[in-house]
């Protein structure tokens, strides 16, 4: 009885009814599996012996899973036994892998084509509407019509040969000379005819679009229409010479002098500014309210500046081709115009006494004005048309630089009128000209999308700034320290540049928030350097703080009763009030703001 209870005992003390359990058997869970192919059924017995000798070497496999070797020695049989289990969507019966789908709606197979070849044949179909199809061995397919008419034949074909081409060249006309307008070999260009009526080029375009016509259907057409009349000989003739135009000017005040005998030129002291002291030593802040408009013009003003020093004279320039003195307090008259130019002017710029001031037009001209008397000084011309220009402020005045259309920078000598240094290396029309480095340099802008530093008097710029990012520079604005100029960049921002050495841009500042549309619209930057101000082509004046970037203010200041004021292109600071700023745009109104 011990024997069968194995290892339990009773004590002495107590007395226990014995029972007799059952062995402990190991239940399997997971069904039993054959490695082989087929069941037992269909095996005699030594195959049945053969499965169970497998079945026990594949109980020792699987007893250390993560072992590399085998503890048994394998039989050939067991070697050589087919994978077992659910077929590979992958592989086919050959066991090569499948391609899987390259494209959502199967496998596309990669093909490959010159891109001559398919801009040819895409051009082809595009204009005549029948192409070559690669999947069908470049058989033509497409409009049928189209594909008898031409033979098959893509747009490549179907145009002149060299040969063909240089013939048709040699028939053409001669370009002329550019320097002669009308007469015996004047400049043709690119509308050179040909000669004789046998050259009919048609692209292949118009080939799809109809029939080729004869000569007599060309021939009709033309008689109907008739020549197109030439332009009159003054719409291009540049040449005229301005000795018959006669500069005049008006007095438009009540008094021309006080009971001082004094003109409008003596600086006023009635005033609650002083305009005398140094500019820049008050805090700026951007104007609120609209004071004051000064209507004269009858076109877009194009530039506006105060007078160097006090700011006590405003002076305007317009497409009108009149230039406009007003005065900046009391009563805010206009107080003198000069005319003298026949076409819109481009630019002005001041004396650095304020005595005279500069003008450039279209008409190829620029004039040196007295400011008092308005007696036009000089003329300088080089037959070019000048966009902007500057006084040298370190030599009284006495010469100026230019930027003309014909990409060159030229120094005129006031005094005796010639031209004393030409500066050529701009691929542009010049855009803007500041002088830096107490005056001993200048930098300039063009069309070219470049920036080049040069040294006064030296025709060799020292910096060229050329960046693929960068876009057309139009207007500049030096700040008061000296040590930057800001510029209005054709991308609707302003981008700011060291004027120091390097002549580096600063990237971490910029103003953004305003429209250019493409207009070269005016900045101005206040005279403690604080604010910088700008026009916008939707008849706003936006305000930037200078050292955060953040947009201060945005006043509507184009036409009113609009819902889109006309653009505002001129921009000026007042030298010494707080917050006195006037701006003028295409309604050609100058207004006065504070």
């Amino acid at each position: 009885m011990a024997g069968i209870l194995g290892g339990y005992e009773s004590s002495d003390d107590e007395v226990h009814t014995t029972r007799v359990s059952a062995p402990l058997t190991a239940i399997t869970a997971a069904p039993e599996v054959s490695t082989e192919v087929g069941s037992l059924c269909q095996l005699d017995l030594q195959d049945i012996s053969n499965v169970k000798q497998g079945s026990k070497e594949l109980q020792i496999a699987l007893a250390n899973p993560t072992s590399n070797a085998l503890t048994y020695n394998v039989t050939y049989d067991n070697l050589a036994r087919p994978s077992q289990g659910p077929v590979n969507p992958f592989k086919t019966s050959n066991g090569n892998a499948l391609k899987r789908k390259n494209v959502p709606t199967g496998h596309a197979e990669e093909t490959s084509i010159s891109d001559t070849v398919f801009n040819t044949q895409h051009r082809t179909y595009q204009s005549l509407g029948y192409t070559q199809d690669p999947a069908q061995n470049g058989a033509l397919i497409g409009d049928q019509a189209a594909l008898t008419r031409y033979g098959g034949k893509d747009v490549v074909q179907l145009g002149h040969s060299k040969a063909e081409s240089e013939k048709i060249r040699a028939k053409r006309q001669k370009k002329g000379d550019s320097s002669i307008v009308d007469g015996e070999n004047a400049y043709m260009g690119p509308w050179a005819k040909y000669k004789g009526d046998d050259i009919a080029y048609e692209h292949a375009s118009e080939l799809a679009d109809r029939e080729l016509a004869s000569d007599e259907e060309w021939a009709e057409e033309e008689e109907e229409v008739g020549p197109v009349a030439p332009l009159p000989k003054a719409a291009t003739d540049y040449a005229a010479t301005d000795a018959s135009i006669t500069e005049t000017t008006q007095f438009h005040g009540e008094e021309l002098y006080d009971y001082q005998r004094r003109t409008y030129m003596h600086v006023p002291q009635d005033l609650d500014v002083d305009l005398r002291k140094e500019q820049g030593s008050i805090q700026n802040y951007h104007p609120k309210k609209l004071v004051h408009e000064y209507k004269y013009h009858s076109k877009p003003i194009t530039s506006l500046k105060f007078i160097p020093r006090s700011s006590h004279l405003l002076l305007s320039s317009s497409a009108d081709a009149k230039l406009a003195l007003w005065d900046a307090h009391h009563d805010r008259d206009l107080l003198r115009s000069y005319s003298g130019h026949t076409k819109s002017i481009t630019d002005t710029d001041w004396s650095p006494d304020g005595t005279h001031f500069l003008s450039a037009s279209y008409d190829r001209y620029m004039k040196l004005w007295d400011t008092e008397t308005g007696t036009c000084i000089s003329r300088f011309t080089t037959g070019k048309t000048p966009h902007t220009l500057r006084f040298q402020p370190s030599n009284g005045g006495v010469e100026f630089i230019a930027g003309m259309n014909d990409k060159k920078i030229i120094q005129y000598d006031t005094r005796s009128g010639e031209l004393v240094q030409e500066y050529d290396h701009h691929l542009g029309p010049i855009n803007t000209l500041v002088f830096v480095d107490e005056n001993r340099r200048f930098m300039s802008t063009s069309d070219d999308k470049s920036l080049r530093a040069w040294e006064y008097g030296i025709p060799v710029p020292i910096k060229f700034i050329a960046d693929p990012s960068m876009f057309a520079l139009t207007r500049a604005a030096p700040h008061p320290s000296g040590k930057y100029v800001a510029y209005q960049s054709a991308d609707n921002q302003i981008v700011v540049y060291a004027a120091g050495e390097k002549f580096r841009q600063n990237r971490k500042k910029g103003f953004r928030g305003m429209n250019t549309s493409g207009y070269a619209i005016d900045l101005a930057i206040s005279p403690d350097g604080g604010i910088v101000a700008s026009g916008d082509s939707g008849g706003y004046v936006c305000f930037w703080d200078w050292k955060t970037g953040k947009m201060w203010h945005k006043i509507q200041a184009g036409s009113p009763g609009r819902e889109v004021g006309q653009a505002v292109t001129n921009v000026a600071w007042h030298g010494h009030d707080t917050s006195k700023v006037v701006t003028g745009g295409l309604d050609g109104i100058v207004r006065l703001w504070d």
